[in-house]
């Protein structure tokens, strides 16, 4: 046997002989005779413990993908967009839907101004559009998209009802993109 093998094999055995010890307690062996919300009864002299339950709030170090990578490429083909994403800004009260033009022709639809879109979070149960503001007009860019250029547009999110987090679907006509990750 090697040296590592030598050094690990205490550690093996404990855990064995640990496993094989709850193994044998009678909480182990029929959990569902027990009634609902009974504890099963400690050996002398052991103590019980629960874990500390992990708190709602703690925050996660995952960052989700934006989406599948059948997704992208059927955004690629069917609509000659790429890079989606959608941006909770600094004061919460805005949300910035963005993209990436790979082919005019197809991306088109994203640029119209006279479709309306819309931002729905299911979640929440919202749907948000684009806010028409007096001197400015519309708070999205409708000329006419170039290969290789990011457009956006920006939905008023008044009251704070979408939060960084949530799977949101952004609709303009025709063009649907589906559970994108706020950030």
């Amino acid at each position: 046997m090697s040296r590592t093998g030598l050094a690990l094999a205490p550690v093996v055995v404990g855990l064995l002989a640990g496993s094989m010890a709850l193994a044998q307690t009678p909480a182990a062996q029929s959990p569902a005779a027990q009634a609902p919300g009974a504890q099963a009864p400690a050996a002398s002299g052991a103590k019980t413990t629960t874990a500390p339950a992990k708190s709602a709030g703690t925050p996660s170090h995952y960052l989700p993908a934006r989406f599948a990578g059948r997704a992208g490429a059927y955004y690629k083909v069917v609509w000659g967009v790429d890079s989606l994403s959608v941006k909770w800004t600094e004061s919460g009260e805005m949300i910035r839907f963005a993209w990436r033009v790979l082919d005019p022709e197809l991306a088109k639809v994203l640029n119209d101004k006279k479709i309306e879109p819309s931002l729905i979070d299911p979640k929440a149960g919202v749907s948000l559009v684009v806010p028409q503001m007096e001197k400015i007009g519309q708070l999205r860019q409708s000329q006419t998209p170039e290969a290789g250029k990011s457009y956006w547009m920006a939905f008023s999110n008044k009251g704070r009802l979408v939060k960084r987090g949530d799977r949101v679907d952004v609709v303009i006509g025709p063009f649907r993109a589906e559970n994108l990750v706020v950030d």
